[in-house]
């Protein structure tokens, strides 16, 4: 059954209609109650009635994590406060919180996303689902939690914090879902191995998100849980998790359109890209009555699919994400992406999918230095196979990066397990 068929599976032309209409309303509502989208407007020379659909979004300006920096807490609210039931906000490790303002009306359409992409996934009413996201100002566990109970399945809130308990739970609720990231569902798997209680291990599905991973994770996960695993994709200035996720067939995240426009557009230039090539994704909330945004530049990069997908739904997909601008390291003139070397060690299927870069500067020229977990086996090897590992290792990266990198073996769990967002690069030439 598709959660929403009249949404998910409309013409094109119905839903450039629905975005139109959206589009116009939105304009109209920020231009009168958001004096940082009128200024910017009125810079650009841009009156609400010079918008009359969706065709002309690129007419409109950005916006920026920034802007929302500098409008904090409550500068880019489209409502009184009085209307505003909830907030979220981020860690803010990097500057000042991002915060997020909710009306009824926001929580209710989130939880509609959230309950289509459960339901995109094979999760039913019958469901007992584990949120394994943390709670909090953080959108991931209550965003799941309502999604779950709007869905009518059976929301089981464990959070992070005690991986032993949420196993030990998981077996005796006999948990058929889970919801976390991907790397804690690494670590969770590792867990039911060492108690040797896969067997008893009820779950089907799990829905991941909160941090880049690849296709070669998705199969290592699947594989050490016998689970079809999903990703799910969302971010706290747009709403949270449930602005896109991919079905069983896992050729791209449908992105629910109806509520959040998607563009791809160059970093560089900011101009719109043709479909298929990867740029910068940006979103538009259509609907979003608290604090919308237009034309907000996620920094993620992706590219975008318009056509038909094999499970009869019509919603633009976009692709697994390269990485994201912000995350891309430059390493003596070469970009790298930490996703490229997770991809080539889960190729050779002799690492274990946990690693950690370190970048430092000596002399003035830029060093990799790469941490890679290997089966305990290894060590007990001979020096020579171990190095011969170590070079095969080295090498695979250079082919998927372009440079050279120090590759240092590491026996199993030595790198800190995150219950979170995984950690996968120290970059020293970043700090004081």
């Amino acid at each position: 059954m598709i959660w929403n068929e009249a949404r998910e599976c409309m013409s094109r032309d119905e839903m450039t209609a629905m975005q139109s209409a959206r589009l116009v309303k939105l304009v109209n509502r920020v231009y009168h109650n958001v004096e940082f989208y009128r200024k910017k407007m009125q810079y650009l020379g841009i009156e609400p009635g010079d918008i009359k659909g969706i065709e002309d979004i690129s007419k409109l300006p950005f916006t920026t994590k920034d802007d929302l920096r500098d409008n904090y807490p409550f500068g880019l609210l489209a409502v009184p406060h009085s209307e505003i039931v909830r907030v979220h906000a981020s860690s803010g490790t990097t500057g000042k919180a991002t915060v997020v303002s909710y009306t009824r009306k926001d929580i209710e359409v989130w939880q509609e996303c959230v309950a289509r992409v459960l339901a995109m996934c094979g999760v039913t009413r019958e469901d007992k689902v584990q949120i394994a996201y943390g709670y909090g100002l953080f959108t991931g566990g209550l965003g799941l939690h309502y999604g779950v109970e709007n869905l009518g399945a059976m929301a089981i809130p464990i959070s992070t914090g005690n991986t032993k308990r949420l196993v030990t739970l998981m077996k005796d609720f006999e948990v058929t879902a889970i919801a976390c990231t991907p790397s804690y569902l690494l670590h969770i798997a590792e867990m039911i191995q060492d108690e040797k209680i896969i067997d008893d291990i009820k779950l089907k599905v799990a829905i991941c998100g909160a941090e880049p991973w690849t296709e070669n994770m998705r199969n290592e996960i699947e594989k050490s849980l016998r689970i079809n695993a999903h990703d799910i994709y969302g971010l706290s200035e747009v709403v949270g998790p449930g602005v896109a996720a991919d079905c069983i067939h896992h050729k791209g995240l449908h992105v629910y359109e109806d509520h959040y426009y998607p563009e791809i557009v160059d970093a560089d230039t900011l101009k719109p890209i043709p479909e298929g090539e990867v740029g910068e994704l940006v979103f538009t909330t259509l609907t979003k009555e608290g604090m919308p945004l237009i034309r907000y530049r996620t920094k993620d990069l992706t590219s975008i699919n318009y056509s038909l997908c094999e499970c009869g739904r019509t919603l633009t997909r976009i692709s697994r994400f390269k990485g994201r601008s912000d995350d891309m390291l430059i390493i003596r003139g070469v970009n790298v992406f930490p996703s490229q070397i997770e991809a080539a060690l889960l190729e050779m299927g002799e690492t274990k999918p946990h690693y950690l870069m370190i970048v430092d500067r000596v002399n003035n020229l830029d060093t990799l230095e790469i941490l890679v977990e290997v089966e305990e086996k290894f060590f007990a090897d001979e020096i020579k196979e171990l190095e011969s590992l170590t070079k095969r290792i080295a090498h695979t990266i250079h082919n998927a990066i372009g440079i050279n990198a120090k590759v240092k073996l590491v026996e199993p769990k030595t790198l800190e397990r995150s219950m979170g967002k995984s950690k996968r690069v120290i970059d020293k030439r970043n700090i004081e």
